[in-house]
């Protein structure tokens, strides 16, 4: 079959759902959600960008397996996953008159995946909820898992709570409507699971790094399914971060303390994880934790994908700043995700400030790569 589709469970007892992965499979939902949801109403939330693209289809195939469509359409943006912004769904979700058999299905990226499913666990204690990701970062990541939330100002994702949805869709088609930065944002989250869980998969990318980015429905589709499997393995292992799933963080306390230094605004969370990972490798290679030769094919994968692999201007102080009020602290310490070699990771809790503070200095200079030796000057 030439563009073929695949089905995979996460694990979790009563709490189990699928992930199906194909080109075209966007028709299909209305079908799928009568197995799952009871009631008659389906609340889509979507944004301003993703709306004019797919909530018409999306509207049409569940207008057809019978629900009653209750449309909502938000502001695009990280800048938006606020508690004024999930209040607004709350309002629909009241003045709608949904019940607890209703469902709300979140069409969108991680933004409006992640507010949709907080909604959902605390609309009237709980009501089911279904994810369309329509970007690449969201179908790798955010989509699968059950992580919801919102953002605080001294901090992202700090408010929210683990939630299950009980379908997840991806078409692969919807990516070809993705900006070219947008993809590469989502790029970044695949080369974390190579580097994290699947040296092969780190390979296929260093080897084929163009299918992907144009985007091939074969190689893209197996990426998914690759990706996903490894998420449903750690999430069906650690659904609530006890342990191994905190190996899906690598870069993320970096790129989250980027991010929440420069407003939400500036950098996509893609971005800021991206270069989080260099810093990630750079701050192993300090500690004398990973292989050199490791550390610049991360740093050199990355960068071939057009991604960010220094980070912005800010004194290390604020950074330290930023990282203390990250979720993942635990006993007042910084907990990174470190790479050991491609293919393996570890959780560091205690790293000298001294070298972090050295590795975080060296991170926002562009002339600084330490995997290089040094010229010879005439």
């Amino acid at each position: 079959m030439k563009n073929p589709s695949y089905t995979l469970t996460v694990e979790l007892d009563s709490r189990s759902y699928e992930i199906i992965i194909g080109s075209g499979v966007l028709s299909k939902i209305g079908e799928l959600l009568k197995t799952r949801f009871t009631g008659q109403r389906v609340a889509i939330i979507t944004n301003e960008t993703v709306a004019p693209l797919y909530l018409e289809q999306t509207s049409a195939s569940l207008t057809q397996s019978g629900f009653q469509v209750v449309p909502l359409v938000l502001p695009d943006g990280e800048i938006h996953k606020t508690w004024t912004t999930v209040q607004r769904i709350f309002d629909h979700l009241i003045e709608n008159r949904l019940e607890r058999t209703d469902g709300l299905l979140a069409l969108g990226g991680g933004v409006i995946g992640d507010m949709t499913g907080f909604a959902a666990a605390t609309y009237l204690r709980g009501v089911p909820f279904a994810q369309i990701p329509t970007t690449l970062l969201a179908q790798v990541d955010a989509s699968v898992g059950g992580k919801t939330g919102i953002n605080h100002p001294l901090g992202k994702n700090l408010i929210g709570s683990f939630y299950q949805p009980c379908l997840v869709l991806m078409d692969v088609e919807t990516l070809k409507t993705l900006p070219q930065r947008e993809r590469l944002a989502g790029l970044a989250e695949i080369i974390k699971y190579g580097i994290i869980r699947n040296a092969k998969l780190f390979k296929m990318l260093e080897n084929f790094l163009n299918d992907i980015l144009e985007l091939n429905p074969g190689r893209t589709a197996k990426v998914l399914l690759i990706c996903c499997t490894i998420k449903a393995e750690i999430v069906t292992a650690d659904e609530r971060e006890q342990g191994v799933r905190a190996l899906l963080n690598l870069g993320h306390t970096f790129g989250h303390a980027i991010e929440s230094l420069t407003g939400y605004d500036t950098w996509l969370h893609g971005e800021a994880v991206a270069a989080g990972m260099v810093l990630a490798a750079e701050l192993a290679a300090n500690l004398k934790l990973c292989d050199r030769e490791d550390t610049i094919r991360i740093r050199t994968l990355i960068q071939r994908a057009g991604l960010p692999v220094t980070i912005p201007q800010f004194p290390a102080s604020a950074y330290l700043e930023a990282m203390t009020h990250d979720k993942k602290v635990a006993d007042g310490k910084i907990r990174f995700v470190l790479p050991i070699r491609i293919g393996k990771a570890m959780i560091q809790n205690d790293v000298p400030k001294s070298i972090l503070t050295k590795t975080l200095e060296e991170g926002m200079n562009p002339l600084h790569n330490p995997y290089l030796p040094p010229q010879d000057t005439p």
